[in-house]
C-alpha cells in the first residue's frame, strides 16, 4: 500500500505542477457557476410567483433552497462531470505508453495491482478536488441566506448529495482509468471514455419507453437512476453497493489489462 500511495503522490504532483488541472479547475467552476446562478433565479421566480398566485401554484421543490437550488445544481455537475472525468483520466496510462515508460515500469519490482491502486487514488483526488471546489455554493447560500430561523439550506442532505457526487466522480474515474490502460492515444481514451459514460447516464430516459422487464433493468443499472435518492437526501444502501460494485469490477479489468501487458 505503500508503495500505491507513493504512486498516488506522484500522480498528484503532476497533475498540480502542470497548467491542466487549473484549467479543469476553472472550467469547472465556470460551468458551474452558470448552472447555479441559473438554478438560483429560477428558485426566485417561482418564490416570487408563488407570493402573488399562492404557494398551491408552484412545484413543491421550490419552497426550500435545497430542493429548489441545489438538487437542481447537482445534476448539472453529474453531467458536467462526464465532460471533464475523461480529460483527466486520460493521460493516467496512455501517456506512460506514448512515452515508452511504461515498459520500464512494467520491468520494474512494483507490482501491477500497486500501479492500478496508485495511478487510481491520485485520479481520485484530482476529482474529489475538482467536484470540492463547488462546496462553495452551499456555503454562499448558508451565509446569504441565515436567518433567526437558522441556516437556509438543509445541510445533511447537503453532505449525501456531495457523498454521491463523490461516488459518480468515483466510478467515472475508475471506468477512465481502465479505458485509458487499454489504449497509448490520449485523445481516444478520452473520446471512448466520454462514449461509455454519456450514454450510461441516458438510460434512465431509454427505460421510460420501455416495458417491463427491462425497464426495472434499466433502471438498476442506471447512473443517474441510482443516484437520484441521494441528491434528495434520501439514503438507500443499494446505491453505494452499486456503485463501488462498478468501481471494483472496473479496477479489476484494469489491472488484467496492465498484467497481460507484463507478459506481452
Amino acid at each position: 500500500m505503500r508503495t500505491a500511495l507513493a504512486i498516488a503522490r506522484k500522480e498528484l504532483s503532476i497533475y498540480f505542477t502542470t497548467p491542466w488541472a487549473y484549467a479543469v479547475f476553472t472550467a469547472m467552476q465556470a460551468i458551474a457557476s452558470f448552472f447555479f446562478v441559473s438554478g438560483l433565479s429560477d428558485f426566485q421566480r417561482a418564490q416570487a410567483h408563488a407570493r402573488q398566485a399562492g404557494w398551491e401554484q408552484v412545484p413543491p421543490m421550490f419552497r426550500n433552497l435545497t430542493d429548489g437550488v441545489m438538487v437542481p445544481f447537482w445534476n448539472s455537475v453529474m453531467i458536467i462531470t462526464i465532460f471533464v472525468v475523461p480529460f483527466l483520466s486520460m493521460r493516467l496510462f496512455a501517456e506512460e505508453r506514448r512515452n515508452k515508460t511504461f515498459e520500464l515500469l512494467m520491468a520494474s519490482p512494483i507490482r501491477p495491482v500497486e500501479i492500478v491502486l496508485g495511478k487510481y487514488l491520485g485520479g481520485l483526488g484530482i476529482v474529489t478536488a475538482t467536484l470540492g471546489l463547488t462546496l462553495i455554493f452551499p456555503l454562499l447560500l448558508t451565509w446569504l441566506g441565515a436567518g433567526e430561523s437558522g441556516t437556509a439550506i438543509e445541510w445533511g442532505t447537503v453532505l449525501l448529495g456531495y457523498a454521491g457526487l463523490l461516488l459518480w466522480g468515483a466510478t467515472c474515474m475508475a471506468l477512465g482509468l481502465f479505458i485509458s490502460a487499454l489504449t497509448q492515444s490520449q485523445m481516444v481514451a478520452a473520446l471512448v471514455t466520454f462514449a461509455v459514460l454519456l450514454p450510461w447516464m441516458l438510460l434512465r430516459g431509454l427505460a421510460q419507453n420501455t416495458e417491463e422487464p427491462v425497464r426495472s433493468v434499466l433502471n438498476y443499472i442506471s447512473f443517474s437512476s441510482q443516484l437520484s435518492g441521494m441528491l434528495s437526501g434520501v439514503l438507500d444502501s443499494q446505491t453505494p453497493v452499486f456503485f463501488v460494485s462498478v468501481i471494483v469490477l472496473a479496477l479489476l479489468l484494469c489491472h488484467r489489462a496492465v498484467e497481460s501487458r507484463r507478459w506481452a
